[in-house]
Formats: C-alpha cells, structure tokens, sequence
C-alpha cells in the first residue's frame, strides 16, 4: 500500500509599506520612481557616520495590521542587525527585528500568526545587461513589513495550495484597506514566500525549503503545488535525502521550481540590538486603543455585513470586496432602494451588466447612484422591460442622466396595455406558423421564440408576462 504523505507549509510575506520617506532616512519612498539612485542619501547608502532615525509612521502601519489580524502588540520592541553581505545590502547588513517584533500572535484565514516585524528593504539587483549586473538603491531602505505564520499541515497539495493562495489573497486585501501598502505582486511591493516540507507523519516536520520569485497568486498557487509533488516523488523513488533546506526559484516559463542556494539558519546571521537605534516602549508611544476605534471595517466583517443586510450572492460580495470604490457606490444605491429583492436585481445588473460595459470601455464611468436606483425601481415596477434596463444603462454609464427622462423621450415606457399588445401578437402567430405548429406539437418552450419576436416587434416595450398571458390564450 503506496504511503500517504502530508504537506506541512508556514509562508513568509514581506510587503512593502506605505511612507512618505524610507525607514530610516529622509530619502523618498517612491516605488514608482524610474530614474535609478536618485532617492538615495549617506544613511540608506551607509556612508561612514552617517546614523539612521526610525520611521513613526511604518511603526505605526505594522502595529495597525497586527491589531487587524487580532495579534499582540509588544510594549517593548527593538531594532536588530541581520548580518550577511550581498551587493544590495550596502552596510554589510539588514536592520531587521528578532527576538522582540512589533506583532506576535494572530491569524487570517484559517491560518495563525507568529509574528509580524518591521525591517529595511534592500536594493533592487538588475540583471539584463549580459555579462554584469548593476544596482538601483532607490529601493535600499524602504519600510518593510514581514509577515510569518505558524507551520499547517493539510491533507494534499490541492488543499495546501489554495489554502496559502487564498492567505495570501486575503493580507493583500487588509494591507489595501488599512491604507498602509498597495501590495501589488507584480511590482514587487509585495512578495510571497511559501516554506514547504513533506512527510509521512503528520506530527514530524521533515527538512523544508524555501520557494522565492513568485510575483502572481496564480504563481503562488502552481509552485506549492509543484513543490509539494516534487517532494513526494523523491520520497516514493527512496531519494528523500536530496531534500535539503535550501532556497528555491520559480521559473514562470517552465512551471517548476529550482535550487538556488542553501538556506541559512538565524545563528548563521549574528542578530544583534542595533546600538543606533532606541528601544521602543510601543504601548507609551503610541494610543493602541485610538488606533483600533480608528480601523476601517475588514473585508471579513463587510462580507458578514452584505450578507446579512443584503442577501446578495457570496460571488456578488467578492466582487465588492475587492473593489472598494463599486461597493461605496452599491451601498448608496441599496440605501436608496431599501427592499432587499431590489437590491438583489441591482446586485446582478451591477456585476454581469455594469463590469461587463467596464471592461468594454474605458469610458464607463459609475453613475449617479440616485440614477441607478430609479433605473432598478422602473423595471421592478414593471415601467421598463429588462432589455431596455440594459439598453438605458448603457447610456447612463457614458452620459449620465435621469433612466425617466431618457425613456420618455425615447417612448419606451413599457406596454400593459393588453389590447395593443394584443394586436402585436397576433400579427407575430400569423407570421411564423412553423413555431406555432411546433408549441401546440407539444413543445412549450417554443412558445418563448414567439415571446422574443412580440417583444422585439414592439422595440421591447411589451411586458412579457402579459404576452406569455396573451400567447396562451391565443394558441390554445
């Protein structure tokens, strides 16, 4: 009987944080700055003499993610050195922090927290010049937050997978809504590192490694995946020795993972307090209790809030979740309409309709939420047909304006007028005999082709219950 093995993963994220200035010099925080080396100075350069000053402000962004993640804030903290030397660390060291981080305890996700620390970000290494490399420390010295969560063990690669993913996805969404990084994979300002370890026993922690250069969650998702697979496969083939705590790439192009170089243990850093830098009595320094009022809700306090106040669709919420501006907008709009069964209709012409004209147009903009909502109240009422709600939304997200006034105008108020509509349909019955033919055949939901023709012979202002109702009676 083939062994069953239990990956074991703890993940290690490091996001850049959000200041005016680096941690701990004056220099520009600016991620988006292309020229290289001009947001440099003798601290973050590590000149002779020159002495760093620590940065309130990122102190203060760690100890409000650690209060959104329901961690522990020290009363005491300090700045150590992390020494090791490699071209983008100027100093021959990292500031960093070891035995007293800013945050301990916590979890998201179904995962928990060890801690989470405050450290300086290194240069950025550029290697797409042949046969050299250069550095840009533009990068050198900004605020950087690191995250690292207790070892889970879960049942296969696929749970492992979507589990760290789903983390991952989750902090991003935090640090976006606290204000305190943008978090973006892609550029770098946030980075997933997953430690991965497999194991016959799910109480035995076997060697783990660590995998780097993952900037997607997709990314993140195929090289635990990968890695898990890889690990398993060298047990199964009695090879399990050539896992070795090492650090791993991510090549994109081949989907697989790669040796890099060993990993180092903390004694191979010779942490020490920086003596540059003061203690920090984080209680007397900063209002904790102000700071937690202040917090903006969570998006797993919205999610639990749309449910209950809404009833809208768990896909509907996400979309909200992660696009805070659409949910203000949604929530003006439901505030306005009130009913819940108007809210769940304004809910879906939001999310298919609305994001579907988004992404065809660079030109859509949200309009007036008052607008939107008497749109939804003109189709529940039964005022306008659903093909003309599309129709009118389609011009209110280009030019905004009253859905009353457009559909006045256009004269396209909706016809419940059972005699005229009355008209239409037997002029439609006389004109496609072949669908008549195959409704009394025993066919019903032919009957909906002949629904369609009334409705687009009237340009949609036919109700559509009133000509199901008369197409009945007519064809009986």
């Amino acid at each position: 009987m083939a062994n069953k093995y239990y990956p074991t993963i703890g993940l290690e994220i490091h996001a850049e944080l959000k200041t005016n200035t680096k941690m701990f010099c004056s220099c520009k925080n600016d991620p988006d700055e292309k020229m290289p080396n001009v947001n440099i100075c003798p601290v973050c350069m590590a000149h002779p003499g020159a002495l760093p000053v620590a940065n309130k402000k990122a102190i203060e962004n760690v100890i409000k993610v650690g209060l959104a993640l329901g961690g522990n804030i020290a009363d005491f903290s300090e700045f150590d050195r992390k020494n090791y030397f490699y071209p983008d660390i100027p100093k021959g060291y990292q500031i960093s922090q070891y035995k007293f981080p800013i945050v301990s305890g916590g979890s998201l996700a179904g995962m928990r927290i060890t801690r989470v620390h405050l450290e300086e970000d290194t240069a950025n290494n550029k290697h797409d010049r042949g046969d050299f490399s250069l550095i840009d420390f533009n990068r050198a010295g900004v605020p950087l937050m690191e995250l690292v969560t207790e070892p889970h063990t879960f049942e296969n690669a696929e749970e492992t997978a979507k589990v760290a993913t789903n983390f991952a996805k989750e902090l991003q969404l935090i640090l976006q809504y606290l204000g305190v990084s943008e978090a973006n994979l892609e550029k770098g300002e946030m980075r997933v590192e997953p430690n991965i370890s497999v194991s016959t026993d799910p109480k035995i922690l076997n060697t783990k490694v660590e995998i780097k250069n993952l900037n997607s969650f997709k990314s993140v998702e195929r090289a635990v995946k990968y890695e898990i697979e890889r690990m398993i496969k060298l047990f199964e083939e009695g090879k399990e020795k050539e896992i070795v705590q090492e650090t791993r790439g991510w090549d994109e192009s081949k989907q697989k993972t790669f040796s890099q170089r060993k990993k180092e243990g903390s004694a191979d850093y010779r942490y020490f307090p920086d003596p540059d830098l003061p203690k920090i009595k984080l209680h007397e320094a900063f209002d904790l209790e102000q700071l937690k009022k202040d917090l903006l809700e969570l998006p797993e306090a919205k999610r639990e809030r749309y449910k209950k106040d809404f009833g809208i669709k768990e896909e509907d919420i996400e979309v909200y979740i992660n696009d805070p501006v659409l949910a203000t907008w949604f929530e003006e709009v439901a505030n306005i309409l009130k009913d819940k069964e108007k809210i769940k209709i304004a809910s879906n012409y939001i999310t298919t309709d609305y994001i579907g004209l988004k992404k065809s147009s660079a030109k859509v903009g949200l309009p007036q939420s008052s607008n939107f909502a008497e749109l939804i109240n003109m189709l529940t009422e039964g005022k306008i047909s659903s093909r003309v709600a599309k129709d009118i939304l389609g011009e209110i997200v280009l030019n905004d304006g009253s859905p009353l006034e457009i559909i006045t105008t256009k004269g396209l108020l909706q016809e419940n007028d059972e005699e005229a509509t009355k008209v239409v349909i037997e002029k439609i019955i006389l004109e496609n005999p072949e669908i008549v033919a195959i409704y009394k055949s025993g066919k019903e939901s032919a009957i909906m082709s002949l629904v369609g023709k009334v409705i687009k012979e009237s340009k949609g202002k036919a109700n559509p219950k009133i000509v199901v109702k008369i197409l009945r009676e007519e064809l009986k």
